[in-house]
């Protein structure tokens, strides 16, 4: 049990570690608003695990994935909503900010939702749980549904260590690169573009 258990440790921690969308996503997005934003963003979407976990865990997954009908569904609203979220950057100042006592409760809760949903709406993301989770169950004895959990919590605390080490990374290039005004206008332009990506990825995913 240990062993396996290990295994799933070490094959999450690199797995949220290695470059990709959504971690990229995390750097640049709290280099552009600030590590506030930043860290609520990756609660966002590590609550979106949490949901993933459980419709693994009850069955919910597969009976999705069984569905072409559903699975294209969750794909159209899930690159429509990015789509949207690109639009939205695009149309915002190019400014940097992190004020934390200037953040009100509406600017949190706005960049938790956007990042629940951008992981709840793909249908990559439901997949890769479906198939990673099940071959590292680790015990006969105990009850299914509390393993998914388990190895749900454990794939969660390392995503949320690792993308807030990311976010706090922001705060680097911040304070090296802020004075130029040329910066934060290529800040705006790679979060569209790393939105966009998801998006078409999303898209033209197959199942």
């Amino acid at each position: 049990m240990e062993s396996i258990l290990i295994s799933f440790f070490i094959a999450s921690f690199f797995l949220a570690l290695a470059p990709g969308p959504d971690n990229f996503f995390v750097l640049t997005f709290s280099a552009k608003y600030g590590k506030t934003l930043g860290f609520y963003t990756v609660l966002g979407l590590v609550s979106g695990c949490f949901i993933h976990t459980t419709f693994v865990a009850f069955g919910v997954s597969a009976l999705i994935v069984s569905n072409p009908f559903l699975v294209s569904v969750l794909k159209y609203i899930g690159a429509i909503y990015l789509l949207f979220v690109a639009i939205k950057v695009y149309n915002s100042e190019n400014q940097i900010t992190d004020i934390p006592d200037r953040m009100n409760k509406k600017n949190k809760f706005k960049v938790f939702l956007n990042g629940f949903l951008m992981n709840m709406l793909n249908p990559k993301i439901l997949i890769f749980f479906l198939a990673f989770f099940p071959t590292f169950i680790f015990s006969d004895y105990i009850n299914p549904v509390i393993q998914f959990y388990i190895l749900g919590g454990i794939f969660m605390s390392i995503t949320f260590i690792v993308f807030t080490t990311i976010v706090f990374m922001s705060s680097f290039i911040n304070n090296n690169f802020k004075k130029f005004k040329v910066y934060t206008e290529l800040l705006k332009w790679i979060n569209i573009i790393v939105l966009i990506s998801i998006a078409i990825m999303i898209l033209f995913f197959e199942n």
